[in-house]
């Protein structure tokens, strides 16, 4: 069964343009990884240092294959300083 991914960041608004960078480089990887259905970004209309990046995955198996990247080898270092706040990653699926 799918799954859906939100990972919702809010960047420094002065370190916008170096986020983008990063995010276009790390989202690259993201939708070459394995089971990667696609990603969608959405900026906020009002604020656009916040972004919702929308993953679909083709199983949570896979998702969790991803996080376990990213948590080791694949880790994404420069984009820690970049951020206001933490990340929130919520996980959905199908009824």
């Amino acid at each position: 069964m799918s799954l859906t991914a939100l990972l919702e960041l809010e960047f420094k608004p002065d370190a916008l343009d170096d986020a983008k960078k990063v995010m276009d480089r790390v989202l690259g990887e993201t939708r070459e990884f394995d089971g990667c259905l696609g990603i969608e970004i959405l900026v906020d209309k009002s604020n656009e240092a916040r972004w919702v990046v929308v993953e679909k995955w083709q199983s949570a198996d896979h998702d969790t294959a991803y996080r376990k990247f990213r948590a080791g080898p694949g880790a994404i270092t420069d984009l820690g300083p970049l951020l206001a706040g933490a990340p929130k990653l919520t996980h959905y699926g199908e009824l």
